[in-house]
């Protein structure tokens, strides 16, 4: 008897062989008009995903899939890329198919094609696709060698195809799913039916070369998003709508923040509005460091490259680095400011009373990003980070883990973000240090999340080459994920710069020396911020934070002496004194995000007081103007994030 045992631990049995989609009809045949694939966990604990045609043939743990399961929802879009690529080879017989993997919120797939596709062809693909779907044909696992394979590709003129199959050890089977006149290399499961696939969109067509690689031919790649139910569609539809409003480009141009021009690609012209929330981010930040006992610091933007040989960097980072040349000397622009901070540490000898010694840095870093992966200013060349340094030993590496954390989580809270995902990145195949040293860095970090009572996910291979280190990520407004902060733990750095401390007995010792970063690269925390908000930043990080406004010219010498006692109290404020109609100046001053707009007339001007309208066209009426400052200086003092 075949034994099956299901999630709520019943369990069913068998004298045959016997498919997943057979027990999922035996569990409730409407369990089976939804199954996807299923789960099996096999007697040697082996954990994989199958189609609901598979035979199971021994004793199994078995969960059926469905759309609700975060695997079901996967399933629905790595079919619908096939589907994709079925329409296109039904619509365009000449183009040929390369690889359609899942991604974040959809799928894509590569062609080659001899031109491009346009939007109108996108529209015909799609509706071939939704044409297919409901045919519903079973989608059918085959299995053959992989010379057939190759064989079989090559005679269909799909020659990218049968590279990626002759790519293959030869001795090992190969899947191919059917569905309909379409065939297709796939590892598989796959739906068991093309009439599963009811809730998807093509987005737009792109660039990408065979393989990722530049000296191949570019390839067109169709990106489509697939969904369980409508409504989920629907959902992420609009917040890609409210995505595209809130586009941290479009913005930095309507509320003259800063640009970007092709003479400096990578790079970020600031305007004075730009600067003004850059300052304050920094500002904040220097407030914390002198709370928080860090010294700010500041080391050079280039050094000699034999520096960062002895790091580890130009083994490990050479291709992401810029390097320059003088006087037939070799000097790398700085990526990171690791290595500045222990020369600066390394320019005394440390007692351990003096430890921890924490190094704070507004550091200017540089690093080769390709052109292909900048984005405004959340992926640049050169970038400002607020980075640290603690030098600490190891008996104070478990406190100085957990008090940043705890740090962290107030900056974050005081930007007006609450919510803060953890995880833990491990070693990568190519590292530094010995793998005991790995074993004690990776455990404090885990340690210290642990009490601290946060749940945390590991992301195998995902340290840098020098240590293990935690990734905060930050969910936004529109339920965005972002990876800012960073804490990583470095036995060997401090080893290869020759970092010392006395201990109570005299001894030289090697401090561990801790990589922090909150915020990360400041161009994007405040790209992150200005999507966040929608460019309607707090008062206390907004560029101009009142606009002062005459109804008529009686009014200009009160407008000026309005702003003259706003700017002595440090607010900023802007006047706007054009003949416009009120109504129009409003309006406008409100497109600029300005948290408020103080509007006076003759009675106000009379009675030394101000109209106030605060941003979202909310009419806080008529009050004395030492009034308004106070209720703007607390805002300001308590970091609220509304007005």
């Amino acid at each position: 008897m075949i034994q099956i045992t299901l999630p709520d631990g019943s369990k069913r049995e068998y004298d045959k062989p016997v498919s997943v989609a057979d027990v999922a009809h035996d569990i409730a045949p409407s369990l089976a008009k939804v199954a996807l694939a299923g789960k099996v966990v096999l007697t040697n604990q082996e954990e994989k995903l199958v189609d609901t045609s598979y035979l199971i043939t021994e004793h199994v743990k078995l969960s059926i899939i469905t759309g609700k399961d975060p695997e079901g929802l996967d399933l629905i879009r790595h079919s619908t890329a096939h589907l994709l690529a079925y329409a296109v080879k039904e619509l365009f017989p000449d183009a040929q198919v390369t690889i359609g993997p899942v991604i974040e919120n959809g799928f894509y797939y590569d062609f080659s094609y001899k031109r491009p596709f346009t939007p109108e062809d996108l529209q015909k693909i799609e509706k071939k696709m939704q044409e297919l779907a409901k045919k519903n044909e079973t989608v059918t696992r085959e299995e053959w060698t992989r010379d057939e394979a190759v064989a079989f590709f090559l005679e269909q003129g799909e020659k990218y195809k049968a590279e990626i199959i002759a790519s293959i050890p030869t001795n090992e089977t190969i899947s191919l799913y059917r569905e309909g006149n379409f065939i297709d290399l796939c590892r598989g499961p796959h739906v068991p039916s093309t009439g599963k696939l009811k809730v998807f969109k093509l987005m737009k067509v792109a660039g990408a070369y065979w393989r990722g690689d530049s000296k191949n031919e570019m390839l067109q790649r169709i990106y489509g998003t697939a969904w369980a139910t409508k409504e989920e569609q629907d959902h992420y539809l609009h917040m890609l709508e409210e995505a595209e409003k809130r586009d941290h480009r479009k913005l930095g141009r309507e509320l003259d923040l800063f640009h970007m021009q092709e003479e400096a690609p990578g790079l970020v012209f600031w305007h004075p509005r730009g600067w003004t929330m850059w300052q304050q981010i920094e500002s904040y930040i220097r407030r914390v460091y002198v709370e928080n006992g860090y010294q700010e610091v500041r080391s050079p933007q280039i050094m000699d490259i034999s520096l960062w040989k002895r790091t580890g960097h130009w083994d490990n980072y050479k291709e992401n680095m810029f390097t320059t040349e003088s006087e037939n000397r070799l000097y790398g622009l700085k990526p990171m400011n690791c290595p500045g901070h222990i020369q600066i540490y390394n320019s005394n000898l440390h007692s351990y009373r003096e430890l921890p010694i924490r190094y704070g840095e507004f550091g200017a870093c540089h690093r080769n990003e390709p052109s292909g992966s900048l984005h405004g200013i959340m992926r640049v060349r050169g970038f400002t980070q607020d980075d640290g340094h603690i030098f600490c030993t190891e008996d104070q590496l478990q406190e100085e883990c957990a008090n940043f954390t705890k740090l962290l989580q107030k900056v974050y809270q005081d930007f007006g973000f609450t919510d803060i995902l953890y995880k833990v990145a491990t070693r990568p195949e190519h590292r530094i240090g010995e793998d005991s040293i790995w074993d004690k860095a990776e455990s404090a970090l885990m340690d210290s999340l642990r009490h601290g009572g946060y749940d945390f996910e590991i992301s195998e291979g995902e340290g840098a080459f020098y240590g293990p280190k935690i990734e905060y990520t930050l969910k936004d407004a529109l339920g965005r994920h972002w990876q800012c902060g960073t804490l990583q733990v470095d036995f060997s750095m401090p080893v290869r710069l020759g970092a010392e401390y006395v201990d109570a007995n005299d001894q030289r010792r090697i401090p561990v020396m801790l990589h922090r970063a909150i915020l990360g690269s400041l161009e994007r925390f405040l790209g992150m911020l200005i999507e966040h908000y929608a460019g309607a930043m707090p008062p206390w990080l907004s560029p101009v934070q009142v606009a002062v406004c005459n109804i008529s010219d009686a009014q200009k010498e009160y407008v000026e002496e309005v702003v003259s006692k706003l700017k002595q109290q440090g607010i900023r404020v802007i006047a706007d004194l054009r003949g416009e109609k009120i109504t129009r100046k409003i309006r406008e001053q409100s497109m600029q995000k300005i948290p408020y707009i103080l509007v006076v007339g003759d009675k106000e001007k009379e009675d030394g007081s101000v109209a106030v309208r605060a941003r979202g066209n909310q009419d806080l009426g008529v009050m004395p103007l030492e009034k308004f400052i106070e209720c703007l200086q607390d805002n300001v003092k308590n970091l609220k994030t509304n007005v």
